[in-house]
């Protein structure tokens, strides 16, 4: 069904966009609290322009925006905006911030940039059901890991090698927003996840075992439901999902 075009529905559509665009001025925010040595301002407007991401595709949706503004690609200026804000501001925070060994701290960020180059590139990066498929380069979220958890520094390498090499795998990682099975509470601990990881780098070094115990709950959710999403492909039960 097309989409009706009238001078409301082109300025609902523009307004999306806007919001989408906004997060290049949430990344500048970022880059400049990065500059000042904040990280905590730094990491808090990262999770703006993450809560942005997750809301203005659903918006996209809802008011057919390529269908009102077909001229204008919003998904090249989402991309844009997320590697700013999901790889390149948060390989300078690993760059600044995050102890790794010595010599490493270069080779690490190089690794970041090139792998999520070819996540951005990859044509098959969503699986049929909506899953991410291989590490969706994610960064913004791994630096709060390094941050409130105090990575030891080969802890932190290591894990960074571990994400990239699975950049390039078939291991599904749940997209809470557009993956439509469990999605109301895939949305719920999404939000939970944030507001206590937002309350966590407020309130960071301390961690109040309530608000770190809610944190590392809905982080192990995401983790069992995409080895749960995964298994069922590797045991054949969803192939043709995949």
């Amino acid at each position: 069904m097309s989409a009706t075009l009238t001078p409301f529905s082109k300025a609902k559509a523009w307004s999306v966009h806007a919001v989408t665009a906004s997060g290049v001025i949430l990344a500048l925010l970022a880059l400049l609290a990065l500059f000042d040595g904040q990280p905590k301002s730094c990491l808090l407007w990262l999770g703006a322009a993450l809560l942005v991401d997750g809301l203005d595709g659903t918006l996209a949706r809802k008011f057919e925006v390529k269908e009102v503004l077909p001229h204008f690609d919003g998904s090249t200026l989402d991309l844009v905006i997320d590697y700013l804000t999901y790889v390149f501001i948060p390989a300078i925070f690993v760059y600044r911030f995050i102890p790794l060994p010595a010599y490493s701290a270069l080779p690490a960020v190089a690794v970041i940039l090139l792998s999520s180059l070819f996540c951005f590139c990859n044509v098959n990066m969503k699986s049929k059901d909506n899953y991410f498929v291989g590490f969706p380069a994610a960064w913004n979220v791994v630096v709060a890991y390094f941050y409130l958890l105090d990575f030891a520094p080969w802890l932190s390498l290591l894990t960074i090698a571990l994400l990239a090499a699975l950049t390039l795998t078939r291991l599904k990682f749940l997209h809470p927003f557009r993956v439509r099975q469990f999605m109301p509470l895939n949305i719920t601990v999404t939000f939970v996840w944030m507001l206590s990881c937002a309350a966590l780098i407020v309130q960071y070094p301390a961690n109040p075992p309530l608000l770190l115990g809610l944190w590392l709950l809905a982080t192990a959710y995401f983790v069992a439901i995409c080895l749960w999403r995964s298994a069922r492909e590797w045991f054949g039960e969803s192939g043709r999902m995949g």
